[in-house]
């Protein structure tokens, strides 16, 4: 099992609620594709360097997991269709 860091911006247009429904189901992603989770960090409604579907602020989110080297793709596959997620990105930990 390899280790993984997830980045998902998320948009600050929606509730709360909504949010955390949005993230909760990134998470079940990981889940999912047998991956196990070691750390959510919540970093908060940040400026974003430039202009994003009109947006000039989101949430910031990272995700720290382990999974197979399979599951990046396939969660990326899902994530990029996910309503109310402007931007993600995975990539290998190697600390």
């Amino acid at each position: 099992m390899s280790k993984y860091e997830m980045t998902v911006v998320v948009s600050a247009k929606i509730e709360d609620d909504e949010r955390a429904a949005v993230v909760d189901k990134c998470k079940a992603l990981v889940e999912r594709f047998g991956g196990n989770i070691t750390n959510v960090d919540e970093w908060g409604k940040k400026k974003l360097a430039y202009e994003v579907q009109k947006m000039k602020e989101a949430f910031y989110y990272f995700i720290k997991f382990e999974a197979d080297t399979k599951a990046p793709a396939e969660i990326e596959s899902r994530i990029r269709i996910m309503d109310n997620v402007i931007r993600y990105l995975i990539v290998k930990d190697e600390a």
